[in-house]
């Protein structure tokens, strides 16, 4: 196993040399370092990070069930022991951010996704989703979009009609987040939210969105609501992952 390990590790290594922007190459460089680090100390990482603003999320309470209690450090970062495969419940806590439980899945011994975007505090009638992915495809577009009203992407980042919504951020080279809140959902109002593969659609060479682990995660009333994961038999550039009607939440 740690041979194949290893090979993950050569494989990223080669991908420093492909000129990446700082802010990618900061990304790829962790991504490194934790791939690294877990083969030598047999561990585990997960790091979180703030979905608005995408910096790190310091000093925050982990706990995983049936591990231990866990302190992220100055790069939003935790280890622990590695796990068998299976399902890890994890509880992410911080003082001014929502509260939000996560299920981290590892499969041959390695963790499937290890990066959570988590949202601070809100108003108690805001509405916010948040788009995470891994290193590639590196464009991945959020789109938020009120029927016969307006539609929130990377074209139209801040809308006025009824209430102000904008995209808090927009990622352009891997791992996200991308992030849009809106001040409120009309409970007469139809919504739709999905995801396009931009750089799919600029360069058909690109990672499909089946292989992204593009993950979509809903919050409202301060709390987590939902969580999407991009099934690995999806087809096509455009993921429709949910729609509002009647104020609730319908899974597509």
């Amino acid at each position: 196993m740690k041979r194949f390990l290893f090979s993950l590790l050569i494989i990223a290594a080669g991908l420093f040399v492909s000129n990446p922007s700082m802010a990618q190459f900061e990304q790829m460089k962790n991504k490194f370092d934790d791939v690294l680090l877990e083969i030598e100390e047999d561990i585990f990482t997960l790091r979180f990070a703030d979905a608005v603003t995408g910096e790190p999320v310091p000093n925050a309470t982990i706990l995983i069930e049936n591990v231990g209690d866990f302190t992220t450090d100055t790069e939003g970062k935790i280890t622990f022991p590695r796990q068998p495969d299976g399902m890890l419940r994890v509880l992410f806590k911080k003082d001014k951010y929502i509260s939000a439980v996560f299920n981290v899945e590892v499969i041959v011994e390695t963790i499937f996704f290890n990066r959570f975007s988590v949202s601070p505090i809100m108003n108690i009638d805001q509405f916010r989703v948040v788009l995470d992915w891994d290193q590639k495809p590196n464009d991945l577009d959020a789109h938020f979009v009120k029927t016969n009203h307006y539609h929130i992407s990377y074209r139209n980042t801040r809308v006025l009609a009824d209430g102000t919504g904008m995209l808090d951020r927009d990622d352009m080279d891997g791992f996200g987040p991308e992030t849009i809140t809106v001040e409120r959902i009309d409970t007469n109002g139809e919504y739709i939210f999905s995801v396009h593969n931009y750089s799919h659609h600029i360069n058909n060479s690109a990672l499909p969105l089946s292989r992204s682990k593009a993950t979509v995660r809903v919050y409202g009333n301060n709390q987590l609501l939902k969580s999407y994961q991009v099934p690995q038999s999806h087809q096509g550039k455009t993921w429709n992952v949910f729609r509002i009607a009647n104020g609730q939440i319908i899974d597509l």
